[in-house]
């Protein structure tokens, strides 16, 4: 009952920032203030009435329309909602049992807590700049590299609490123990640094090598540095991972408009020429923050044939 009540109202609260992603993703592209002017129609600029704001809600009342001027309003209004609000309902479905199950103890919780807190925001991180990418084929420098400098101070705090913490004579009876759990300690961290040198040289080679062959370039910057964010939030397994499937529904979403003509007048002449590969890494991030781990110890089991 209890995880259901917490991801219950993690979802209402998911809705509530998945309306106000729809707002940044509708004005940080012409440069607009997401603060004001208040809501209000992008064709007849009519203000919006308050019950025209409910996420999910108003679309499903209004038909998709708008009130006075009748023009559509897109799908991408209700997805992004439904998106962050499954997101942050899923992380508290995981992370909840460690509040109240036995056996738990303050760095648990506070694991636990954090780990949620950041998940949700790096789910809506990665949602913004998934459909910044499909509409615009933009990936703004203050959203990735934003979000790697914020996802390494999130992760320096969280070392720097296990450190001093785990390592407190409480905990340990030996010195032998202690001097082990210092070295697994920094060791993590030497992974976690190394991880965010390779991840973005991986897709810098991967562009060099296109750009080589083909004369032209395949991708941009800004997937690297979307790669260096996922790198700082995740680390290198959970980040191939993402480019994994990233790579793959982008390939699958490639043949599928070379296949249907009609599927890519929903979106413009440039799908001809180019995929916006910074969606499906980002899609791809988003199904490794939330089921990686299990997915990559069924792959283990898989590769090793247990």
């Amino acid at each position: 009952m209890v995880r259901i009540l917490g991801a219950s109202l993690a979802a209402l609260f998911g809705l509530a920032f998945g309306s106000f992603l729809n707002v940044c993703a509708t004005r940080w592209p012409a440069h607009e203030s997401v603060v004001r002017p208040r809501s209000h129609c992008r064709s007849c600029g009519r203000t919006l009435a308050w019950w025209e704001n409910l996420p999910l809600l108003s679309w499903l009342f209004l038909r998709g329309r708008c009130r006075t001027c009748r023009a559509p309003i897109g799908w991408r209004y209700p997805f992004v909602e439904l998106a962050v609000a499954a997101s942050w309902a899923i992380t508290a479905w995981q992370q909840l049992p460690a509040f109240y199950l036995p056996g738990w103890s303050p760095a648990s919780i506070f694991d636990a807590g954090l780990f949620a807190v950041e998940k949700m925001f790096l789910c809506w991180l990665l949602i913004a700049l998934a459909v910044l990418d499909l509409e615009h084929l933009w990936l703004p420098d203050w959203l990735t590299l934003g979000g790697a400098a914020l996802g390494i101070l999130i992760n320096l705090v969280r070392f720097t609490v296990h450190f001093f913490w785990d390592t407190l004579p409480l905990h340990w009876t030996t010195a032998s123990e202690l001097t082990s759990h210092r070295a697994y300690v920094f060791d993590v961290v030497l992974r976690w640094l190394a991880a965010m040198v390779a991840a973005p040289l991986f897709i810098l080679l991967v562009r060099w090598l296109y750009r080589s062959l083909r004369g032209r370039e395949g991708m941009g910057l800004g997937d690297a540095k979307l790669m260096l964010m996922l790198a700082a939030w995740l680390g290198l397994s959970h980040t191939l991972l993402a480019f994994f499937l990233g790579v793959v529904v982008g390939a699958i979403a490639a043949l599928t408009l070379l296949a249907m003509p009609r599927a890519r007048q929903s979106f413009g002449d440039w799908t001809l020429t180019k995929l916006p590969l910074g969606t499906f890494l980002a899609a791809g991030g988003l199904v490794s923050a939330l089921w990686g781990r299990p997915l990559l110890a069924a792959y283990l089991q898989w590769a090793s044939f247990n």
